[in-house]
């Protein structure tokens, strides 16, 4: 096994100290419940082929490096087997993967979307691109690793504005698989206002034309990175469910990534389930396994089992990611991510580590060892993507009038 995940592992279980029962039965659990993460990126890798200072634009080396990481490394046979080492040790079965970078763009959308549409086509042994749920359990009996494709953001017409034709362009990415989009990033956009934002507006018009069209069209709303007041309304307005599919609780820190309960019981009521993340700054305390552990608790004693569920944010390096960033192209701030000052938070060595995406047979036995029973742990790892991935693409009843 890598250095850096028996780094990570031993780093995990130095905070949780497991009896050896606990350690045993819950990573027998794992081994057997389906993982599905509510939200994640599949393994990556940089090759740095043509990408020095000075050879390409910013522009291109955005190109190229998305291209790099998610598909083109994995032409190394040693880091090929990396990457079915980092799956092995995480023992998740499927993920909802981040497959568009955050805008309404659709051209900078559809970048990302064909490098992960791609990836299971160019390496078909090792991925395989699901729509439905059925579609996961055939790649688990298949022994493949199931991609459930993600935007971080929605597809809008914006040059000239039209809704009519950003419908349309919404509905075309649900045809090319897309199952879940992100209302907004951080900043606000036409739908509403991202948590980012220092006013939190809510949901425009345009985005309750949003969710009915996500509803008929069978695509998961996702109010992760949205304000408190658009993922409130969002719940309020969608007739199924709604997800917060990486975020924290905000009871437990004040980071404005993180979901208030009101929030967070809108979302449980329209069916959905909010993901407990692994980024430290966002669940404060101690920054470690034990912190996203009481995050997890708290959510089942707020919302219930049903409606609780893991997206780890988190990635895995093939080959390490000790680059020289600073030899590659500049180009300017992301837009979209507004990343404001956060809350006081020391973000120390290690934290992130023990919250590791190899870690997540770790998650299970701290689950086990916070006394959830075998059937709510099924649920948080996966059991409650499934739902509402089922629930989101059957049809609506009859009456089709919005919620709200």
């Amino acid at each position: 096994m890598k250095q850096v995940i028996t780094d990570c592992r031993e780093a995990a279980l130095a905070i949780l100290k497991p009896s050896r029962r606990e350690l045993e039965h819950g990573l027998e659990l794992h081994r057997d419940a389906f993982v599905c993460e509510s939200y994640g990126f599949t393994p990556t890798g940089l090759m740095l082929r043509g990408m020095e200072q000075g050879v390409i634009t910013p522009n291109e080396f955005n190109y190229i490096f998305e291209q790099q990481i998610h598909v083109d490394y994995l032409q190394k046979p040693e880091w090929f087997a990396e990457c079915q080492e980092a799956w092995e040790a995480s023992g998740v079965d499927a993920m909802l993967v981040n497959a568009g970078q955050e805008c309404n763009h659709i051209s900078t959308l559809l970048k990302r979307l064909a490098n992960l549409t791609c990836l299971p086509d160019r390496y078909p042994q090792l991925y395989a691109r699901a729509t439905t749920v059925e579609g996961l359990h055939q790649a688990r009996r298949e022994g493949r690793k199931a991609l459930i494709l993600t935007t971080n953001g929605v597809p809008l017409c914006l040059e000239p504005p039209s809704v009519t034709q950003s419908l349309f362009a919404l509905e075309t990415f649900a045809k090319l698989g897309v199952r879940m989009m992100h209302l907004t990033y951080n900043r606000r956009n036409p739908l509403g206002d991202g948590c980012g934002e220092h006013s939190d507006a809510g949901l425009s018009q345009l985005g309750e034309q949003v969710i009915d069209a996500m509803n008929r069209i069978g695509v998961i709303p996702d109010v992760a990175h949205s304000g408190q007041r658009t993922s409130l309304e969002a719940a309020l307005r969608s007739r199924k469910p709604v997800v917060a599919s990486h975020t924290g609780m905000r009871k437990l820190s004040t980071h404005y990534r993180c979901k208030e309960d009101e929030v967070c019981r809108a979302i449980a009521n329209s069916g959905g389930y909010v993901g407990i993340c692994g980024m430290p700054q966002f669940l404060q305390g101690s920054g470690r396994i034990d912190q996203m552990l009481a995050h997890i608790d708290y959510a089942v004693e707020t919302l219930g089992a049903d409606h609780v569920a893991i997206g780890t944010d988190n990635g895995y390096w093939v080959g390490g990611n000790d680059h020289d960033w600073d030899i590659f192209p500049k180009g300017g701030e992301n837009f979209e991510s507004l990343w404001r000052p956060e809350p006081e938070f020391e973000l120390k060595p290690g934290m992130r580590e023990t919250m590791a995406w190899t870690n997540f047979p770790l998650f299970t036995v701290g689950m086990v060892q916070h006394g959830h029973s075998d059937d709510d742990i099924r649920k948080i790892l996966g059991g409650n993507v499934l739902r509402v991935l089922r629930a989101t693409l059957l049809p609506l009843p009859q009456d089709n009038s919005p919620r709200s």
